[in-house]
């Protein structure tokens, strides 16, 4: 059986889906076997959108790597990880702003 490209993330070779479950279920075992926590599956999804929002990804491409409909549910969901998002908009707004007053007064003189 020859692999078939699908848009599934788990898939049989043949690029069918697994049964809804069976990823799921297979994960619970590994991470009972290893001896972890209580993880699940969907707990990585998370992780994964909570550590590139807090290293700095647009929020609109991590939307896109979740499969959000709307930047706007990632944000409603994630809003908690950047509680300094607003200070950090105002001081990147005061040193641009800065910097093009300097400029400004580069040209003048």
């Amino acid at each position: 059986m020859e692999w078939s490209e699908s848009s599934f993330v788990f898939s049989h070779p043949d690029g069918t889906p697994f049964y809804p479950n069976t990823v799921s279920k297979k994960f619970s075992e590994l991470v009972k076997k290893a001896g972890v926590p209580r993880l699940r599956l969907h707990d990585l999804r998370h992780t994964h959108a909570t550590l590139m929002l807090k290293e700095g990804v647009n929020p609109k491409i991590v939307s896109e790597r979740l499969g959000h409909a709307s930047v706007v549910i990632t944000l409603d969901t994630y809003s908690h990880v950047l509680p300094g998002l607003q200070e950090e908009a105002a001081l990147k707004f005061e040193e641009g702003l800065k910097r093009s007053m300097l400029v400004g007064q580069e040209k003048v003189v």
